[in-house]
């Protein structure tokens, strides 16, 4: 008999639905032509046309302060008990809500390099730290 799948805690649920509303409010502000797969089978969350390119966006979000100025995020996906990393061949960007501040990190799943756990900066310091360059950079959803 196989193991059955660890529920998803409620909030957690909750807080990625909301995420996924907070983006494509602002994907659509910001010009953007937003498509939601039916369903929950592929990995990405949204699909945004440019009218030249068309990207996958997985949606994250995160409100877990670690240290001053820093947030937590989960990057990977769940694979029975383990997370595992994205991979280019599922999605372009990881796009994650930093909800306390109403801050996006819209960031090319190849800077994440393998990893299955952030660290970002708060906005009142968005440049320090390695994915400082990805804070608001919704130009690159519109290259």
């Amino acid at each position: 008999m196989s193991k059955a799948k660890p529920a998803r805690r409620p909030e957690t649920k909750r807080s990625g639905d909301t995420a996924e509303i907070a983006f494509l409010q602002r994907a659509n502000s910001q010009g953007l032509r937003v498509s939601k797969p039916f369903g929950d089978s592929d990995r990405y969350d949204f699909i945004i046309d440019n009218g030249t390119h068309r990207w996958r966006i997985q949606v994250k979000s995160t409100g877990k302060l670690i240290a001053k100025g820093k947030y937590h995020v989960n990057a990977g996906r769940r694979l029975g008990l383990s997370a595992v990393p994205y991979l280019k061949s599922e999605i372009d960007f990881i796009a994650v809500h930093i909800h306390p501040e109403n801050t996006w990190y819209i960031i090319p799943v190849t800077a994440i390099d393998g990893r299955v756990s952030l660290s970002l900066s708060s906005l009142t310091d968005p440049k320090n730290g390695p994915f400082g360059e990805y804070c608001e950079a919704w130009h690159l959803l519109k290259q």
